[in-house]
């Protein structure tokens, strides 16, 4: 009986660290393919008209986050423990994608609203409108469904062919800066051909029935999803509301200087994202079980992100200028500084990541998660309105560091106050 424990413990193990291999792959797809696409589009597009790119993709991913609602871990972890029973997963399944069908449909007519009625955007309203397909495209990926059944290569595989295809068009279609209204259409076109492919192989891979949701499960999903897709929203107020503000307040080329070092800072930030996402259903099982041995185990991940986070910051900062001056040139030197600013974040992202996602909402403290981020977000608004009135774009780069670390900082506070000891207290005496 003994042997067979560890064969089941050995083989979960080792799911676990394949999930991991092909999260890391969905990164690689995610941010690095695109930072090679990065300099030439820089280059041909200029840093104003790229910066209008980058603008759209910031408007356009507020409609994304309505559209996932906090499914990606509400939903997952709800599958996680009901992945064995098929008729349990056809429900969530269909409650899910029909939700975020109306989602989807909700907030292209508020998109539509916004390019009609806003002069800002409605001069150029068809690159919003294009973008909007990235929209559609997430809509319909069922990554969240992947992750909960521990099969992410599905995922990887078809991100990694999406991605190629695109980086690939941009250099067969984007040569001139009047080229940039193809920018979102290549996106576009890409996600939502894997996005359709995702769902199909989700649906027949699965044996998932497909049904008309009830109106109880439809409450349900959007009662179990809105802590995390309050704290969702939270945290793009200083993550994407960040390149929103600047856009507002400043203009396109100022968005094009802080795009390209915050792409570099999210890039880094993607590869500690396969070990989270991979070990949050693992964890989600065992916080039902084991309270004591999931701290134990959530203390040895804070020490192992930690360490990555901290690699990665440190590799940032010292190659900076390098990294600006020989992959974008110099017409992006004021890049330079705004990436050393920006680089303590993969660091910082380590530690709130472990905190919030694999400990706070694994212990259901949704509702404690949400306040923290969504406290966070304001004074992200607040102070970068501030900054970025003082010392333009400078400031938003450093209110971006401040509100990470507010955030990371308060998450350990309340973990520490509620027993959940991520830094031991007291040592155990050896006699």
């Amino acid at each position: 009986m003994s042997r067979l424990k560890q064969f089941l413990k050995t083989s979960e193990y080792r799911k676990i660290l394949e999930n991991i291999v092909s999260l890391t792959g969905l990164q690689f797809a995610s941010y690095i393919l695109p930072l090679i696409t990065l300099p030439y589009l820089t280059m041909v597009l200029g840093p104003e008209m790229f910066g209008l790119t980058q603008y759209a993709i910031s408007l356009i991913t507020y409609f994304q986050i309505v559209t996932d609602y906090g499914f990606n871990l509400s939903a997952t972890r709800e599958l996680a423990i009901k992945r064995e029973d098929n008729k349990e997963v056809s429900r969530i399944f269909s409650s899910v994608m029909f939700i975020k069908c109306m989602l989807m449909i909700l907030t292209f007519i508020v998109l539509i609203l916004i390019v009609l009625f806003i002069p800002k955007f409605s001069e150029n309203y068809l690159i919003y409108i294009l973008t909007f397909g990235m929209v559609i495209g997430y809509m319909l990926f069922p990554t969240w469904f992947f992750q909960a059944m521990e099969y992410m290569r599905y995922t990887s595989i078809l991100n990694i062919i999406g991605k190629l295809i695109y980086t690939i068009a941009i250099f067969i279609f984007i040569h001139n800066t009047s080229d940039y209204i193809l920018v979102p259409v290549i996106n576009s076109i890409g996600l939502i051909i894997v996005g359709i492919i995702g769902l199909y192989m989700a649906i027949r891979r699965f044996n998932i029935k497909l049904q008309i949701p009830k109106l109880d499960d439809i409450k349900y999903q959007l009662k179990e999803g809105w802590h995390v897709f309050i704290s969702t929203v939270s945290i793009n107020l200083y993550t994407t509301t960040n390149t929103f503000l600047l856009g507002l307040l400043t203009n396109n080329t100022m968005v094009g200087y802080y795009s390209i070092a915050e792409k570099i800072v999210l890039a880094a930030n993607g590869l500690l994202t396969p070990i989270s996402q991979a070990l949050y259903p693992y964890v989600s099982r065992k916080s039902s079980k084991s309270k004591t041995i999931n701290i134990q185990f959530i203390q040895k991940l804070t020490k192992l992100m930690a360490t990555v986070g901290l690699i990665l910051s440190l590799v940032i900062f010292i190659f900076a200028k390098p990294i600006i001056i020989y992959i974008f040139g110099d017409a992006y030197t004021t890049s330079i500084i705004l990436l050393e600013i920006l680089s303590a974040l993969p660091f910082i992202v380590a530690l709130s990541t472990v905190f919030g996602v694999q400990t706070m909402l694994t212990h259901n403290y949704q509702k404690a998660f949400s306040s923290i981020t969504l406290l966070g977000g304001i004074i992200n608004i607040i102070l970068a309105i501030i900054l970025i009135t003082i010392y333009g774009v400078i400031g938003i780069a450093v209110c971006f560091v401040i509100t990470e670390s507010f955030i990371t900082i308060a998450m350990l506070i309340f973990l520490q106050t509620h027993n959940i000891k991520i830094i031991p207290t007291k040592k155990i005496k050896i006699k």
